[in-house]
């Protein structure tokens, strides 16, 4: 009777309804239930494993041997993105976009400056913290992309850092090659008896490629398009002012700008300054060719 008292009353209605189902589950079945959420929580956990497995990548781990890391990247990367790290683009178009867009691409290159000094800035006048804010934005961009890897920012700081406004800047290769130490060049325009690349100044070389690093690294770049060691034998290249001299003798004690550059700086100077990657320009012997006239070359 107090069932159909009740039947308009739609709460009280469920309810029964709810018991009288509960009445109705097989033993076995609620047995299975309740064993059911460690089930599940073992379930989860297999599954967060699996997904931490899965997004674990060894190139990104620093713990790693290099070799180790440079396999498991190159084991991911499609041949359009192997072939994209042959590439090179221009500051003026590196767009956070764009380097977007060519790694979703699967084609993904790294930023150059410009070449030859060709005065691709950023702004007029720009600042050293105008210079790291394109680079980390460019970088962004780069770091977006599938594998995220990062782009090589590289820039012309062949006689100093010369594409940046007020930045110290040294004589051309040209002019570097004619130094000499005083003493040894005085005894040599006396006695006229030793080979002239002995008095080279090699060390003072090396002191320029140490500042040349420390302006670079403070505009936020780890790579320099130096220094030229060709070897300029046609006076008619138009080129022969990047070249230290047209002895090949010269051009190698010249060289010693590499470790000053690269973080080998010369005795009783300060330490802990910091460094660039430097890279040797041109491709050998493009500078002793016949009729070699060509502004721009390979690198």
């Amino acid at each position: 009777m107090d069932q159909k008292k009740n039947d308009g009353d739609g709460w009280t209605k469920v309810g029964v309804e709810m018991r009288l189902s509960e009445q109705r589950l097989d033993p076995g079945t609620q047995k299975m239930g309740r064993f059911s959420i460690p089930k599940l929580g073992i379930l989860l956990l297999c599954c967060l494993v699996a997904v931490s497995e899965a997004t674990y990548a060894k190139y990104k781990d620093p713990k790693q041997p290099v070799g180790v890391r440079i396999e498991d990247l190159m084991s991911r990367m499609t041949l359009a993105e192997k072939i994209g790290q042959m590439t090179q683009i221009e500051r003026s178009v590196a767009t956070p976009d764009l380097m977007n867009f060519i790694g979703n691409w699967r084609f993904y290159g790294f930023c150059r400056e410009c070449l030859s000094g060709r005065g691709s800035v950023p702004a007029i006048k720009a600042t050293p913290e105008t210079w790291i804010k394109m680079v980390n934005t460019i970088q962004k961009g780069s770091l977006s992309t599938r594998l995220q890897i990062p782009m090589i920012y590289g820039i012309d700081a062949v006689h100093g850092h010369n594409n940046v406004y007020k930045a110290t800047i040294f004589p051309h290769n040209v002019g570097l090659g004619v130094t000499r130490k005083l003493l040894s060049y005085v005894v040599l325009s006396v006695l006229l008896l030793k080979w002239n690349g002995a008095f080279r100044d090699p060390q003072l070389i090396k002191k320029i490629g140490d500042a040349t690093a420390l302006k670079v690294r403070a505009t936020g770049i780890f790579y320099v398009f130096a220094p030229c060691i060709a070897v300029c034998r046609d006076p008619r290249w138009g080129r022969c002012y990047e070249s230290y001299s047209e002895d090949h003798k010269i051009v190698q004690l010249m060289t010693e700008i590499i470790p000053g550059l690269q973080g080998d700086i010369p005795g009783n100077s300060k330490k802990g300054v910091p460094f660039v990657s430097g890279k040797c320009n041109h491709v050998a012997g493009l500078h002793c060719r016949p009729f070699s006239l060509q502004i721009y070359n390979m690198t």
